[in-house]
């Protein structure tokens, strides 16, 4: 049995899905660096849906199933570089914390 340790939650807009997943040791705490914050306890029901393993969260997104996704969190990164929708490149860290925001052009 794979261990759940991703959070992933799908908020629906008239726009399309946002996506929200966190590597759940993260949710509650705050990092910061200079003037950047990721405020994983004020805004931990954003995150906090549905408690998955990474097999069960890769299945969950679809390159054309969202216009703009948030993920925080080693494995939740990994995830979406390795189903090619992101790159290294679109990494960035916060206390060593790596985040991703994605936004879909049209």
């Amino acid at each position: 049995m794979q261990e759940k340790s991703i959070y992933i939650k799908v908020h629906p807009t008239p726009e399309g899905e946002i996506i929200a997943m966190c590597d759940s040791e993260l949710l509650g705490r705050k990092y910061s660096e200079g003037k950047v914050e990721l405020d994983l306890s004020a805004y931990s029901n954003f995150y906090r849906g549905e408690l998955v393993g990474e097999e069960e969260a890769g299945s969950a997104i679809a390159l054309d199933g969202f216009y703009t996704a948030n993920i925080v969190g080693e494995r939740s990164v990994r995830i979406f570089i390795r189903k090619g929708i992101a790159s290294e490149s679109d990494v960035k860290r916060v206390e060593g914390i790596p985040y991703m925001h994605l936004f879909k052009m049209y």
